[in-house]
């Protein structure tokens, strides 16, 4: 795909002022696994992402797409996943909120618990908040073990600490033990 205005620098680094501020990064995961009216789920994805700023959401690092075997069923289809670090002036829950609508808008059904889905956003860290906010827990309580994740994360920002465990993305990425396979798409 050729480099357009709705294509985002997938390398692009988290700055605040000029200078790395991964403290405050807004972590958001994405994944799909049912293509549902689009193409294929790279579509999906894209198209969820161009639909991010719309919802006063800015994408302002990407990874690449990762494909890995469903999980916990690897008998449902694969997975493409991806991170994004986000600008937003919304509150944790507010931002929930907006991301729920994206996936309601791309026909998110929920049913059983890891079911085949069209989108799935995921909220993984907002800055270095930690605990419970009401039913909302940061950081995503089950990212750090997940490879689909911490392997795009790492991508882009190699060096952000988990605020809880105090690891790297990149050391998060080797040790994850969910979704092992996972691996940069082609």
């Amino acid at each position: 795909m050729e480099k357009g205005s709705s294509e985002i620098d997938v390398h692009a680094s988290v700055e605040i002022d000029g200078a790395p501020d991964l403290d405050s990064a807004v972590i958001v995961a994405l994944g799909c696994n049912d293509k549902g009216a689009w193409a294929d789920c790279r579509e999906a994805l894209e198209a969820s992402l161009a639909r991010f700023r719309s919802e006063g959401i800015d994408v302002v690092a990407r990874s690449s797409w990762w494909r890995s075997a469903a999980w916990p069923d690897p008998a449902d289809p694969p997975f493409l996943n991806g991170v994004v670090i986000v600008r937003t002036e919304h509150e944790p829950h507010d931002l929930m909120a907006a991301l729920g609508r994206i996936e309601e808008a791309f026909g998110r059904q929920r049913g059983r618990p890891n079911a085949p889905r069209t989108l799935d956003l995921d909220l993984i860290a907002y800055g270095r908040l930690t605990g419970q906010l009401d039913a909302l827990v940061v950081p995503h309580p089950r990212a750090a073990d997940r490879k689909f994740v911490m392997g795009p994360l790492a991508e882009i920002a190699p060096a952000w600490i988990h605020p809880l465990n105090g690891r790297t993305a990149a050391d998060l990425a080797i040790s994850a033990s969910v979704g092992i396979d996972a691996a940069p798409g082609r």
